[in-house]
């Protein structure tokens, strides 16, 4: 139980870590203007994920995003006991990180509100609600659920082959983090412009909690019909299935391959 806990302080902190850095670039984009250009936030974001990975995952699984936990529980690579501990910590690291973020930037937040005529809880504040949730108008639903089911199959798809263990090929997973973080980053320019690219259920559903309980209520949601659920929770759950059931399909054929092998070649 002790390990299991030490764990999901792991996954607490790393989540934390993660969504601070990068709704931090976020919210410094909005506010300050200062890193104008998404792939400026995409680094950002790339950078925090293989920070927080080569710090924590030597206690945890480093998964910081339920889509990640839930596919390596079917590609039975995470025991599935774990997944409740796992997901409480990560959707609790993403609203801390988030309510901080809130309390250090909560006069600029005002500021740039009564600058742009923003009135707090109306459908017009999601404006500066961006820096927490993520908001896919004026994409239709279907457009922005196929976009985050992409990126999350695309994006643990590659963790799965990054981090894929080979006989005699250790030293490779040593950089695994780098390349997970440059994968994500890439996938931030390519889908941010649809859905402001989340991949993660906790990092969108924790800081849009914050959001709703400091003043933005039901602006803090993309609609009224739960299009954030279908978009920023379900989609990049079916995207990471997906990857995770694709991943069981290329083991079972790389080891019927190299029994076929060694029975031909013997």
């Amino acid at each position: 139980m002790r390990s299991l806990l030490n764990e999901c302080l792991g996954e607490l902190a790393g989540t934390f870590m993660v969504v601070f850095l990068g709704c931090g670039a976020v919210a410094v984009s909005l506010l300050f203007n200062g890193l104008p250009h998404i792939t400026a936030i995409a680094a950002v974001w790339g950078i925090a994920v293989i920070t927080a990975i080569y710090l924590f995952r030597s206690v945890c699984g480093a998964h910081f995003n339920p889509a990640v936990s839930i596919a390596m529980v079917i590609a039975g690579r995470f025991e599935k006991r774990k997944l409740v501990g796992y997901f409480m910590a990560q959707l609790a690291g993403a609203m801390v990180a988030a309510g901080m973020l809130y309390l250090l930037l909560k006069g600029s937040l005002t500021t740039y509100e009564n600058t742009h005529d923003i009135v707090r809880g109306t459908p017009g504040s999601a404006a500066s609600a961006r820096m927490f949730g993520e908001f896919y108008a004026p994409n239709p639903v279907l457009l922005a659920m196929l976009a985050e089911c992409a990126g999350t199959f695309l994006l643990t798809t590659g963790i799965f082959i990054i981090t894929h263990a080979q006989p005699g090929k250790k030293s490779r997973l040593t950089y695994a983090p780098v390349a997970i973080g440059i994968l994500l980053a890439l996938l931030i320019c390519v889908f941010a412009s649809v859905t402001q690219a989340g991949f993660n259920p906790a990092r969108d559903f924790g800081p849009r909690c914050i959001a709703f309980l400091c003043g933005w209520q039901a602006a803090a949601f993309p609609d009224q019909t739960g299009g954030f659920f279908w978009v920023y929770i379900l989609a990049p759950f079916m995207g990471a299935a997906m990857a995770a059931v694709l991943y069981n399909y290329y083991r079972r054929w790389s080891l019927g391959t190299a029994l076929k092998m060694k029975y031909e070649n013997g």
